[in-house]
């Protein structure tokens, strides 16, 4: 019994380093569905890990990928809005206000 622990240990570390070097060295938000079942299918063919341990690696990385592509996305809305804020541009609804106000009076100078 010992035996099938340290093995069962041995997978977990395996899995966690291979998830590690995954997440930091591709980017985990750059990993796609199907490139992530590719590399755990790799691993199960080759024994690595067990065909369970695979699902629940692809699971895992494939929800990482999507929180850190949704992190990435709200960074990169938040930094636009920043760059806009500091240029000093009007927005859309001011434009549209405007606009109203210029329709306003030159309906009032047409009477």
């Amino acid at each position: 019994m010992p035996w099938n622990f340290s093995i069962k240990h041995g997978n977990q570390i395996m899995i966690d380093l291979l998830k590690k070097t995954l997440l930091t060295g591709v980017g985990v938000a750059a990993l796609t569905k199907e490139k992530i079942e590719e590399l755990a299918k790799a691993f199960v063919e080759k024994g690595k890990i067990s065909e369970q341990e695979g699902k629940v690696l692809v699971d895992d990385l494939i929800a990482r990928s999507e929180e850190a592509r949704e992190a990435f996305q709200n960074q990169v809305e938040e930094k636009v809005q920043s760059i806009l804020a500091k240029m000093n541009l009007a927005k859309q609804s001011e434009v549209d206000a405007l606009k109203e106000e210029v329709e306003t009076l030159q309906k009032a100078l047409n009477k």
